[in-house]
């Protein structure tokens, strides 16, 4: 062999090394807020993969074949926890075994709100246990990296987009795992609609829905990426820090976008969005549905067409992992208009911008229907 091909071939071996060294971790997501933060901080360096895509809600969802294989070869895991994402508990525990799992609600620096009960919401004191941030509805709160991330599910019309995707080509090593895995995720929560919120723990979950949250989540996210990639650390922590930036920013347009609609009554299609009222100073009268796991029956409607009327509610939002004919009820024979929001970015593109388009996209849907009618 030459001394040139000799030389081309040692440096073709060693770049190949340098990239395996580097080479990104393999990185699974529940929920597209939390996919949406995860990418953030890997860009540059590797794209996530995601389980709840599309309008599915991780509140009812079926694992694929496909995604049991994501799992399987997963260096980590990041979801919100078993409080949201109950469908994920036993999969992790088995197939995603191999995996460093990291749950997001247990990220320092967060703000935890506690369930509402009953469907029917009072005024309420925020003076909440959690990780005090103060209820600023600006920005500004310094999380130093120490935090981690959730989303989707599908919820609408006959669970048609339950499908297995089974086709030609799938994994199907672990298909009977997370089918017993699903299967084991035992409707304990779907105990009587009327009864207390399911048993989701005392905290409620969705809290990526306040930006200043969603700074300990990236600071969390950052940290667990760089341990388990510490060559790439300063990559990850460079993209946290103007991560946190933005996310400021996002908080203070948003406060100054909804500062004209504090106080309009308003009713939620379930109660997903406690964090994002307490940020920007709003407050929902009640929800439609007490469990999202159990569609509300003609009593919980009917309650809820008397206090859309007693409170002379402006607005009723449906979401789209919901069956939206119910809003349509629910209003009937009222004044109040209709909106919709969308705790998980259902129709957003998946990526790093996600999260601010589910932010803006949410305080607009709140602006337009809370406004007074010109």
């Amino acid at each position: 062999m030459s001394m040139v091909r000799l030389l081309a071939l040692s440096a073709s071996l060693m770049f190949a090394t340098a990239g395996i060294a580097s080479a990104a971790p393999n990185v699974v997501v529940s929920i597209k807020p939390l996919h949406s933060l995860v990418s953030a901080v890997m860009q540059g360096v590797g794209e996530p993969s995601l389980i709840v895509a599309g309008a599915g809600s991780p509140h009812n969802y079926a694992l694929k074949p496909s995604q049991a294989a994501d799992l399987e070869q997963a260096d980590l895991i990041f979801w919100m926890g078993h409080e949201l994402e109950t469908f994920l508990e036993r999969p992790i525990e088995t197939i995603g075994a191999g995996a460093t799992s990291v749950s997001l609600i247990d990220a320092p620096g967060l703000e935890l709100l506690p369930f509402r009960e009953g469907g029917a919401f009072e005024a309420h004191d925020h003076a909440h246990e959690g990780h005090d941030h103060g209820a600023e509805a600006a920005g500004g709160h310094d999380h130093a990296p120490e935090a981690a991330a959730e989303e989707p599910h599908e919820e609408a019309a006959a669970g048609a987009e339950h499908d297995h995707e089974e086709a030609a080509g799938e994994p199907h090593d672990h298909a009977d795992e997370a089918a017993a895995a699903e299967a084991s995720h035992d409707h304990a929560h779907e105990a009587s609609e009327g009864g207390e919120h399911h048993d989701h723990g005392e905290s409620d979950p969705h809290v990526w829905l306040d930006p200043q949250n969603a700074k300990a989540l990236a600071a969390a996210i950052g940290s667990a990426l760089a341990t388990a990639d510490p060559e790439n650390a300063e990559r990850y922590a460079a993209n946290a820090a103007a991560l946190d930036q933005r996310l400021d920013e996002l908080t203070t347009q948003v406060a100054a976008e909804l500062e004209p609609v504090k106080g309009r009554g308003f009713i939620v299609f379930h109660d997903g969005y406690h964090y994002f009222e307490h940020r920007f100073g709003l407050e929902a009268a009640g929800s439609i549905t007490i469990n999202p796991e159990t569609p509300p029956g003609a009593e919980r409607v009917t309650e809820i067409q008397a206090r859309v009327r007693e409170l002379g509610a402006t607005c009723v939002f449906a979401e789209p992992q919901f069956e939206p004919r119910i809003i349509s009820v629910v209003t009937e024979g009222t004044d109040a208009r209709t909106g919709r929001l969308d705790p998980l970015g259902a129709d957003i593109a998946d990526g790093p911008e996600l999260y601010f388009e589910l932010i803006e996209t949410m305080a607009a849907s709140m602006r337009d229907c809370l406004a007074d009618p010109s």
